[in-house]
């Protein structure tokens, strides 16, 4: 389609016509996860939409012409504190984290990035370009630690569109007292014995998170690119000094031309946060749901607006996807899909939009028109729906029906009234056996929940 694309840039703070650097060689970097622990819904949501961004820019500028790089954080503190509560060595943490990451990747139909680059493969480079920023004057080493001086960088703050000491205050800045001022921020510390650590000039020890992804997208894309993605919560301070950086080591007055960053995922209208402790994991729907219905409810929302997540969400859109298996077809080569069709996705990604005219393609398609119904499952294909055959979505719906509620909650009552009578043996053996049916209980404040584990 021979149409603009528009994007909302959060470093102008406005919907700009996407225009590549070279429309032969698009490039984009979007920051992926930090392999500590398994995925949750609100990692889920920038897989599924920058997913979706990478099909329409290949769409327009051809499958060849686009580079998607997103890493894999493999070191980072939090990695070192999660091997140490489980007790097992940091590569059986981040390989296992990693793994379940990509199970994660295709239950959501994502497609795989062109480039997915591991920290710990690229140190070398990192130690390069903090000697880079050493040399320059814009980074000092304090007490075998290296900080980037954030003051000797004038447009700090502006993808923020804040003042410094407006980010400062009530942010998780790290305090320290080898810093020469608060607000710098740490390119590579010391690591102790137990720690993993690699010989530098400032001696043994690990980069910082906020470099590890300058370095990368560097390697990989070059000094300046079209696009870097990310969750909102990313903008300060992980961006805004991967901007400081990675500008000053290159000497370059842009870093990425557009800044395109998804909003939060809600529980009921509340942030979803581990310090809430109302975290859901991916993983915990995969009995449940396919992942065909997360991933639409996932796109339900314009990216840019928060998304409250609730089971009338999925059940709805569990309802759509059943409806839409009505006028399945196998296709051998996708149908061309209507300009008109497309042309919300190109307008900012504007999903909802596109959902509604999948709306419109599936009842045009019950007239029972072979060509009408290819088309319509060909518009899904594209953002990642009806990627399984009908056979395969009823074996799921069974699947996930084999264990009856009715006596999920009858084997809950009577556990209840084992505990109740101290026979807590018997109540152990309805808890195994529930979870061997793939069913996980959990009490809490005096009331017994399940779900499918």
């Amino acid at each position: 389609m021979d149409k603009d694309i528009y994007l909302s840039n959060s470093l102008s703070n406005k919907k700009e016509i996407f225009v590549p650097i070279d429309d032969k060689k698009i490039r984009m970097y979007v920051c992926g996860p930090t392999v500590y622990d398994d995925p949750h819904i609100g990692n889920a949501r920038p897989l599924v939409i920058f997913d979706i961004l990478f099909k329409v820019l290949k769409c327009k500028y051809g499958n060849k012409n686009v580079t998607y790089v997103r890493n894999i954080t493999d070191i980072d503190d939090k990695i070192i504190e999660a091997s140490k509560d489980k007790k097992i060595s940091i590569k059986e943490l981040t390989e296992d984290i990693t793994n379940r990451f990509h199970q994660d990747c295709d239950y959501l139909n994502c497609d795989k990035p062109t480039f997915e680059p591991k920290a710990t493969e690229n140190i070398t480079l990192m130690i390069n370009m903090i000697e880079n920023l050493i040399n320059k004057n814009v980074a000092y080493e304090s007490n075998q630690h290296v900080y980037f001086e954030v003051s000797q960088f004038e447009d700090y703050g502006k993808l923020s569109n804040k003042k410094l000491d407006e980010l400062i205050t009530g942010s998780r800045v790290e305090e320290s007292e080898n810093k020469k001022k608060q607000e710098d921020f740490v390119l590579w510390k010391p690591s102790t014995e137990d720690e993993p650590g690699w010989e530098s000039p400032w001696g043994r020890g690990r980069p910082g998170w906020h470099l590890e992804c300058s370095v990368m997208s560097k390697k990989y894309l070059g000094d300046k690119f079209d696009i870097h993605g990310g969750g909102r919560d990313l903008i300060f301070p992980h961006h805004e000094n991967e901007i400081a950086q990675s500008r000053c080591a290159n000497d370059t007055d842009v870093f990425s031309n557009y800044w395109v960053h998804n909003g939060f995922i809600t529980l009921s209208n509340e942030k979803m946060a581990k310090s809430v402790g109302n975290i859901l994991k991916v993983n915990d729907f995969k009995s449940t749901d396919n992942g065909q219905v997360l991933r639409l409810a996932l796109i339900s929302t314009h990216y840019k607006q928060s998304l409250d997540w609730n089971e009338n969400l999925l059940s709805e859109c569990s309802k759509t996807i059943d409806k839409w298996y009505n006028s399945y077809v196998e296709i051998k080569k996708p149908r061309l899909i209507p300009d008109e069709v497309l042309l919300p996705l190109y307008d900012d990604l504007n999903t909802p939009k596109y959902i509604a005219n999948l709306h419109k393609l599936f009842d045009k398609s019950q007239n029972g028109n072979i060509a009408d119904k290819e088309i319509f499952v060909s518009a899904c294909n594209f953002i990642g729906l009806l990627l399984q055959n009908k056979k395969e979505w009823i074996n799921f719906k069974e699947k996930k029906s084999d264990v009856d509620v009715n006596y999920i909650k009858n084997k809950i009552k009577q556990r209840n009234k084992a505990r109740d009578d101290k026979n807590y043996e018997l109540a152990d053996e309805i808890r195994d056996d529930l979870l061997e049916k793939g069913v996980q209980i959990e009490d809490k404040d005096g009331k017994t929940s399940w779900k499918f584990k």
